[in-house]
């Protein structure tokens, strides 16, 4: 039995640990400081409610410096007199299987999960030079509420000592198994059991479980759909064997960088257009039928067809008005539908015309966990290239792609696939445009801007709402606030809306997932009926748009960049 012994350690307090929309980002660098990562999970830990009388489930993308940060965990949480810590092997998960963790242990089996400690940064870099990130779910399975982190925040600046138990040999997180470890202090000596569990069964069961898998199987052995799923060496490597090869049948072949590695192999794990290139030029090389691509630690998705890009606003509302062709919304019935509000328009004309509530709320996925929670909301997306469902509290990537493999699926049902052309990504997004019109969307990221110039920048636009309303004729010119219709909450300042008559709009908010700097976004939504306009390349029909927007926010000048770091 590994036994440890729990000693008192001094530090000093860090006033930089505040938490951004989806929790602690920093440089490698910064948490590898003397007592960084102990003396912010101190501060976690004085914060939570119940730390002594549930499970602790801990789990991180695989990043460089995760297992370090695991070790801090497990010695304070020994420290702490937690009495169960749940982990996956070598303390490695996809943040949604993580919220399936604590759903199904909280819901489903009745134990009890306090909280859930995920390592990640996302889709940001990671290596020794690279990034490092640390976020608390609740309960329910999603991020922590603004006010749990701002609690965390406060309690970080105060912390000048912590506990944690320093083990008599190496405790073993790779082989799965329960064990007990031996704690004491003084005198004093308990026990706490550390289960190691596979981390990818359960999160394959709840895609078997709500998913045709038999259908996909036999659509992708009767169309020939040619796929390519690219993991970007991060940690959906885990997952995307055993589902879309070991299930489905596809050959080996279609998984992509799928083994995860610390480094993400020197790929940057954020699947959009630049940084996910190499599946894209597959992609437009034409040889491909249905591609999609995963982040860092596998919530976020892009989805692609034979030449086509899908954007992630054109996902959602592809999603929502083919609910139906999902087993799980035909099964479990589909309640209503949200968005971010940078996110484009696009699936607001599927809820005018399906008649189901809506949701618009701030950008981070907690802000959906309330409505979710409350039974009124089934799926839900960010432009940002985020989908779910209230299967679970988190955006999932993997749920999103075999969303639209179901959709292809059905939509192909019945057809002779021997002798007709296969109905696919494109054909499916053309026909809901020729439906619904089409809503031309960008995104301009100005990323590792100063801080400073980038929020003078946003004062100034705040200080000149009332004069780009007058002057450019718009319908409204205002920095979003969100009224929470479950807990009645009010969260102010989430982005400047400029928008037409016509419902066209242009959107900047500072993003907060960065580690260093600011990143400032700017979102271009344009909506187009014409049916002789529904091909136009996109930047072609936000020409005007975009130069708009540049120019009343003086961002060169704020900036001192004359190009953004990344277009979506």
């Amino acid at each position: 039995m590994v036994t440890g012994t729990v000693k008192r350690v001094e530090c000093k307090p860090y006033d930089d640990q505040v938490m951004g929309t989806s929790g602690l980002r920093k440089k490698v660098a910064v948490v590898q400081q003397p007592h960084y990562i102990p003396a912010f999970v101190s501060a976690i830990f004085d914060t939570l409610k119940d730390i002594t009388s549930g499970a602790l489930i801990v789990a991180g993308d695989g990043r460089y410096y995760n297992r370090e940060a695991i070790g801090f965990v497990l010695g304070e949480a020994a420290a702490r007199h937690v009495p169960k810590v749940v982990m996956p092997r070598s303390g490695m998960a996809s943040t949604p299987a993580v919220s399936l963790m604590i759903r199904n242990r909280n819901y489903v089996r009745h134990e009890k999960v306090f909280a859930g400690f995920i390592l990640t940064a996302s889709h940001n870099p990671a290596g020794p030079k690279a990034d490092f990130g640390f976020k608390v779910n609740q309960p329910n399975g999603g991020p922590a509420l603004k006010e749990i982190t701002d609690a965390i925040y406060a309690r970080s600046k105060t912390v000048t000592s912590y506990e944690i138990a320093e083990w008599d040999s190496a405790v073993d997180i790779d082989t799965v198994g329960t064990q007990t470890l031996c704690v004491q202090q003084g005198a004093d000596r308990w026990e706490m059991v550390l289960e190691i569990i596979d981390p990818v069964e359960e999160y394959l069961q709840m895609c078997r479980d709500n998913f045709d898998f038999p259908l996909l199987r036999s659509f992708l052995a009767e169309s020939h759909l040619r796929v390519l799923v690219d993991s970007l060496n991060a940690v959906t490597g885990l997952y995307t064997h055993r589902i879309f090869c070991d299930e489905l049948g596809l050959p080996a072949a279609v998984c992509r960088n799928n083994v995860p590695k610390d480094d993400f192999g020197g790929l940057h794990a954020d699947p959009n257009l630049v940084y996910a290139k190499a599946l894209v030029d597959l992609m437009y090389s034409g040889e491909y039928d249905f591609g999609c691509a995963f982040d860092g630690d596998g919530d976020r998705n892009m989805i692609l067809g034979n030449k086509f890009f899908v954007t992630p606003s054109d996902s959602l509302a592809v999603l929502t008005a083919n609910n139906q062709k999902i087993r799980y919304f035909r099964e479990h019935g589909f309640k209503g539908v949200a968005r971010s509000m940078p996110t484009s328009a696009a699936v607001d004309k599927v809820v005018q015309e399906m008649h189901m509530p809506f949701f618009e709320t701030p950008t981070g996925w907690k802000f959906f966990g309330n409505v979710m929670d409350a039974g009124t909301l089934s799926l839900c997306g960010e432009e940002s290239f985020g989908t779910g469902s209230d299967l679970i509290r988190e955006k999932d990537g993997i749920w999103a792609a075999l969303a639209w493999l179901s959709v292809l699926a059905e939509t192909n049902r019945g057809r002779d696939l021997a002798k007709e052309r296969v109905l696919g990504v494109q054909d499916v997004v053309e026909a809901h445009w020729a439906k619904y019109g089409r809503n031309y969307y960008s995104r301009y990221d100005y990323e590792n801007v100063d801080s400073d110039k980038a929020n003078a920048m946003m004062a100034f636009l705040r200080d000149h709402l009332a004069d780009l309303k007058t002057q450019h004729g718009l319908a409204v010119a205002d920095d979003f606030e969100y009224h929470d219709p479950v807990d009645k909450s009010v969260t102010q300042h989430q982005g400047i809306r400029l928008v037409y008559p016509d419902g066209t709009r242009i959107i900047f908010r500072l993003s907060g997932t960065g580690s260093v700097g600011a990143t400032i976004r700017v979102y271009f939504d344009k909506y187009e009926r014409d049916a002789t306009k529904l091909n136009l390349d996109t930047a072609v029909a936000l020409k005007d748009l975009i130069a708009s927007a540049l120019a009343w926010s003086r961002i060169e000048e704020f900036t001192g960049r004359n190009a953004p770091t990344v277009i979506t």
